[in-house]
């Protein structure tokens, strides 16, 4: 049995990792991560150009981002900057995503984008193959 101090993912990372859940739980806060990942180091300002929500709930949302740690700001001079920390993105993509095989998932991308953009039935059989390539190695 490992101990508490010896869980690589314990209750601290854990907390972290709610909090950026919590954060990209919101659509808002989304579009602001996307904004600053276009264009990063902007203004309150600038980021309310972007969205059509008052000053003071982008401010609440950035926020939320900042406790998350998706969000870092600046000072320079009067001017707070925000800026893009991907580095939860990451630990949730290394924690999450990444132990799964690539190529499975990329399958399964492949035949999904197949299915929702109504491609020829030529395109569809070699998502169709890649599909059952991806169970072939389950067995």
């Amino acid at each position: 049995m490992i101990g508490l101090d010896m869980q690589p993912f314990g209750c601290i990372f854990s907390r972290v990792m709610d909090a950026v859940f919590k954060a990209l739980a919101d659509g808002s806060r989304r579009k602001l991560l996307d904004q600053l990942h276009s264009s990063n180091g902007q203004t309150l300002t600038q980021l309310c150009g972007h969205l059509d929500m008052t000053r003071q709930a982008v401010a609440k949302h950035l926020v939320l981002l900042e406790a998350a740690n998706l969000v870092a700001t600046i000072w320079h001079g009067r001017e707070k900057l925000h800026y893009l920390n991907p580095t939860p993105l990451h630990e949730i993509y290394e924690r999450w995503i990444n132990k799964y095989e690539r190529h499975r998932l990329q399958a399964l991308s492949d035949l999904k984008k197949g299915l929702e953009e109504n491609k020829t039935s030529k395109d569809y059989g070699k998502a169709h193959i890649r599909l059952c390539h991806l169970h072939s190695h389950d067995a």
